[in-house]
């Protein structure tokens, strides 16, 4: 079921035709920012207000560290998530260029982990959850995206078709991006077979929509189940 992002689908199936012409290099871009707009809060573009602003609003802060099922994560895990692996990928893979995240954002967040938490356990999601700065994360996640915007922008047709360097996956395993398990590492792979076409249909657009759907979803069960499998 849908719960988040009516038409997006169909925006980024369009950016998906246009973004490796070359003489539809400003369309793609602009489009891409179109996306990228309705998947952020509203500060982040100045735009009015959209379903992110409506997904986090209201939050209670128990609410992020709610598991519904045994299927699911937590609100803040998927914002977590997200916004490391935008930052990652984003910045060291597409820009070549330091990460938003850093000491000083591990401190103001609260957080004992640097990856995107694709291997962490039950347990360590929740541990994750109930001590990460909430009101943080989403400052970090604002950043993330505002530079995000940035890289966009200065993005040639001939960027576009360059593909991912293995010196930058080294250095995203090296600045504990992702793990040595085997369900963090393979990120690496995944990434290193695309170009930053591919990049920018994925980390920082359809895998946001995929998580920001997972999370209305959760809000909505919090607020309409009365058992859950962890909280």
């Amino acid at each position: 079921m849908k719960y988040f992002g009516q038409g997006l689908s169909e925006q980024h199936k369009e950016l998906s035709s246009l973004i490796r012409k070359p003489s539809e290099m400003e369309r793609s871009k602009d489009l891409f920012l179109q996306i990228h707009a309705k998947l952020n809060s509203s500060v982040v573009s100045d735009t009015d207000r959209n379903e992110v602003d409506t997904l986090l609003w209201d939050l209670k802060q128990n609410e992020y560290a709610v598991m519904p099922t045994n299927r699911d994560e937590t609100i803040a895990w998927a914002l977590w998530h997200i916004a490391r692996i935008e930052d990652l990928t984003m910045n060291i893979l597409v820009a070549r260029e330091e990460q938003v995240f850093n000491q000083e954002w591990k401190a103001r967040l609260n957080v004992g982990i640097t990856d995107t938490g694709n291997a962490l356990s039950d347990d360590e999601i929740m541990e994750l959850s109930r001590h990460v700065n909430t009101e943080q994360l989403i400052c970090y996640r604002n950043a993330v995206a505002q530079k995000t915007r940035d890289i966009v922008r200065s993005l040639s047709a001939a960027d576009l078709k360059r593909q991912v360097r293995q010196d930058d996956l080294e250095k995203i395993l090296s600045v504990g991006g992702v793990t040595q398990q085997e369900s963090s590492i393979w990120l690496l792979e995944f990434w290193g077979k695309k170009d930053v076409a591919g990049m920018l249909l994925m980390p920082p657009a359809r895998h946001v929509m995929l998580h920001l759907n997972d999370c209305c979803k959760w809000k909505e069960a919090i607020r309409t189940k009365k058992r859950f499998f962890r909280s």
